[in-house]
C-alpha cells in the first residue's frame, strides 16, 4: 500500500472513531437540563481557519472573564445592578481552558478545548446575597480540514483561506438550574465554516466564521456568525469585527424590576445577542509563541445579559515540520 493510501485510510479511521465517540457522548448527555446561557469554548478571529503544521501540537492557554449589569428579558433592557459597600455588582463570570490543536496532515488538524468556569451574582437572590455556580465549563473538540491555503497555493489567487470544522460540545459541571449560567450545558454537533483573506495593501485583511450548533440535549437550536478585518504588521496582528448568536426557538426571560427574585429563566431560553469584538495578537519570530488579548462587548439582545468580555491567550507550538 502506497503512503497516500495509508494516509487516507488513516484519516478516514480517524473521522469515523471521532464521530463514533462524539455519537456515543451525546446520547449518554441527552437527560440533561439547561437554563443557561451560550458559553462554549471558542478562539476568535477565525483563528481556527489556519492549521498546525503536520506531526505539530499547539499547547494554548486562555483566561476570560466578563461582567454584565444589565439583562434583556425577552426585549426589555433592565439594570440588575447591586451597590454593596461602595462596590458594584452584577453578574460576573471568570474562567479558563485549555486549547490544545494537532496537525494530523498537510490539510487536516484535530482540536480539544476543555476548562472550568465560575459565575456569581447579587440581583436575583431576595437578599442580594452573593450567589455562584462553578465548575467544568462546556467543552468541545472537532476536526478541521483546509480546502485552500491561500499562502501556500496561488492557483486561485481570489480564493481566502477556506477551513471546514466538524464539532461537538459536551455538557460541563456546573449548575444547570442557576440563572445565566455559564453555558448552555447542551450536547451539540455544530458544522462550521472558517476564512482569513488578505487584500489591499500588506497585511490587511478580513475574517469570517460561521457555525450552526445543534442543541440535542435543549433543542434550542443556534447559529453564530462573526465577521471582521485584520491588520498584520510583523508580528503583531489587530483585529476587529462583528458577532451576532441567534437562537432559533426556546423561551422568554419574565423579570419584574420591583421582585427580582421571581425571575423565571425557562430551561430553553431563546437567547439572541449582538456583539462587537476586538483584539491584538504578538508571534515571535523564532519560536512562534503567539501572545494575544481579546474583548467583546455585547450591545444589543433578547433573553440575554450585557456582557463585557476580556481575555489573554498564549499559544506555544511543539515539534512538527512545516513544508518548505
Amino acid at each position: 500500500m502506497s503512503n497516500q493510501k495509508k494516509v487516507s485510510v488513516g484519516l478516514e479511521s480517524l473521522v469515523r472513531g471521532l464521530a463514533m465517540t462524539a455519537g456515543l457522548l451525546l446520547t449518554a448527555a441527552l437527560p440533561l437540563t439547561a437554563p443557561a446561557s451560550e458559553n462554549v469554548p471558542h478562539r476568535p478571529f477565525a483563528y481556527w481557519a489556519d492549521l498546525p503544521a503536520p506531526g505539530q501540537f499547539i499547547f494554548g492557554l486562555v483566561y476570560e472573564e466578563s461582567e454584565s449589569y444589565h439583562i434583556w428579558a425577552a426585549n426589555k433592557y433592565q439594570n440588575v445592578t447591586v451597590e454593596s459597600g461602595g462596590e458594584k455588582y452584577g453578574i460576573d463570570i471568570n474562567q479558563g481552558y485549555v486549547a490544545l490543536q494537532y496537525g494530523i496532515a498537510p490539510k487536516w488538524a484535530a482540536d480539544l478545548n476543555i476548562g472550568a468556569t465560575t459565575l456569581g451574582w447579587r440581583k436575583f437572590d431576595s437578599n442580594e446575597s452573593a450567589e455562584s455556580t462553578t465548575g467544568l465549563m462546556d467543552w468541545s473538540f472537532g476536526v478541521r480540514y483546509q480546502v485552500y491555503n491561500e499562502l501556500t497555493q496561488s492557483n486561485m489567487p481570489w480564493m481566502p483561506t477556506l477551513t471546514l470544522r466538524a464539532g461537538a460540545v459536551m455538557p460541563g459541571t456546573y449548575d444547570e438550574n442557576f440563572k445565566f449560567a455559564p453555558g448552555v450545558r447542551s450536547a451539540a454537533v455544530e458544522p462550521e465554516v472558517l476564512m482569513r483573506k488578505h487584500f489591499g495593501w500588506p497585511g490587511l485583511g478580513a475574517y469570517g466564521d460561521a457555525l450552526y450548533r445543534w442543541n440535542r440535549t435543549t433543542a434550542n437550536d443556534q447559529y453564530i456568525v462573526s465577521i471582521g478585518l485584520f491588520q498584520q504588521i510583523k508580528g503583531w496582528e489587530l483585529d476587529a469585527g462583528y458577532r451576532h448568536l441567534q437562537t432559533l426557538s426556546g423561551g422568554d426571560i419574565i423579570y419584574d424590576p420591583n421582585d427580582p427574585g421571581s425571575i423565571i429563566y425557562p430551561r430553553e431560553i431563546r437567547e439572541n445577542n449582538d456583539a462587537v469584538e476586538a483584539g491584538f495578537y504578538y508571534t515571535t519570530a523564532k519560536r512562534h509563541f503567539r501572545y494575544g488579548f481579546h474583548s467583546r462587548v455585547v450591545f444589543d439582545g433578547n433573553n440575554s445579559d450585557r456582557k463585557f468580555w476580556v481575555g489573554a491567550s498564549v499559544d506555544f507550538p511543539l515539534g512538527g515540520k512545516h513544508e518548505e
